[in-house]
């Protein structure tokens, strides 16, 4: 079996800074700790990397890739061989789709970080002009960072935008003077967590289950009510199944089953794989099931055969 090696993602449009933010991570002692590492060009910027720069940049080799055409496994395979890599960071072309790239991937090749840079000047017009590229992006990344941004650039609409399509990643500013804030602006959940019933949409499971799973003590006592992929195992005890759904995580190459435990008395009588509206109370517990921590357990109070969704798949934003 091939060795995984973890792979370092940089997004943004041409000019917003992508070169420069791998040039500091490549110049921080903490990240170059001796790995060889393959660093890969998809676009011709302002900016270069010279590997004789970085401390251990004997360990550094760089290729440009610079036409869509060339992204194959086979590209990929050959330079991480002469690489020798043993991580690999990648500067995206804003223009091309991420699918193409995952698609050119090798299998033992794993995401580890996706990073967005742009230029908080531009950043809305390439929204308003480039829309699918924009969301193709940000619906991938954990992290946006803002640069050369000042006090005329609205915050809030380049906020908003980001939120409208990936409710998880972190936001940073970068002001002109180099000094760094992080994005402090909250935001409601599309779902009233204290109504009577907390109801939620097909497309918002994925944000009811990063919220309650990170704050289940905030769910406790209270109802909510979902459709869900209903999972039985063998493993689990008889009278418990596991409501939840397939998510993209990242990418395609990273879609998972993700869901909440379950208990009912009738849990034996579902069909695996069968869509169900599971409407159930919240119990948040330490349970050997969530590895002794404290997790959101549903006490189910009626399950009811649904149709499955439009759209089978949630995203975690």
């Amino acid at each position: 079996m091939d060795k995984t090696i973890p792979v370092y993602l940089f997004l943004g449009f041409l000019d917003s800074g992508k070169t420069r933010f791998m040039h500091e991570n490549l110049c921080d002692r903490q990240f170059m700790t001796g790995e060889k590492t393959l660093v890969v060009l998809c676009e011709e910027g302002e900016e270069e990397l010279d590997p004789s720069q970085y401390q251990g940049g004997r360990n550094v080799t760089v290729v440009t890739v610079n036409d869509k055409s060339e992204l194959t496994q086979s590209f990929f395979e050959k330079a991480a061989k002469k690489a020798r890599a043993e991580r690999v960071m990648i500067e995206y072309n804003g223009m091309w789709l991420l699918n193409d790239l995952g698609q050119a991937l090798p299998k033992n090749w794993q995401v580890y970080q996706i990073m967005m840079t742009a230029d908080a000047n531009t950043f809305d017009m390439y929204n308003s002009n480039m829309r699918q590229l924009v969301y193709d992006k940000i619906s991938a990344t954990e992290v946006v960072f803002f640069n050369r941004y000042d006090d005329s650039v609205d915050k809030m609409k380049l906020h908003t935008i980001v939120r409208a399509i990936n409710r998880r990643a972190n936001i940073l500013y970068e002001y002109k003077d180099g000094s760094v804030e992080n994005d402090q602006i909250v935001d409601p959940l599309p779902f009233d967590v204290n109504a009577p019933v907390i109801e939620v949409k097909d497309e918002d499971f994925g944000l009811l289950y990063l919220d309650a799973m990170d704050k289940p003590q905030e769910y406790d006592g209270k109802t909510v009510q979902f459709k869900a992929l209903v999972a039985r195992n063998p493993k689990l005890p008889k009278d418990t199944f596991v409501g939840g759904r397939f998510a993209m995580t990242c990418c395609v190459e990273d879609i998972r089953y993700v869901g909440f435990l379950c208990r009912w008395s009738k849990a034996s009588t579902l069909a695996n794989k069968g869509w169900y509206t599971v409407t159930a109370r919240v119990k948040a517990q330490r349970d050997s099931l969530f590895g002794g921590e404290l997790g959101p357990m549903l006490l189910v109070d009626d399950v009811k055969t649904a149709q499955k969704p439009e759209e089978e798949t949630v995203y975690f934003s």
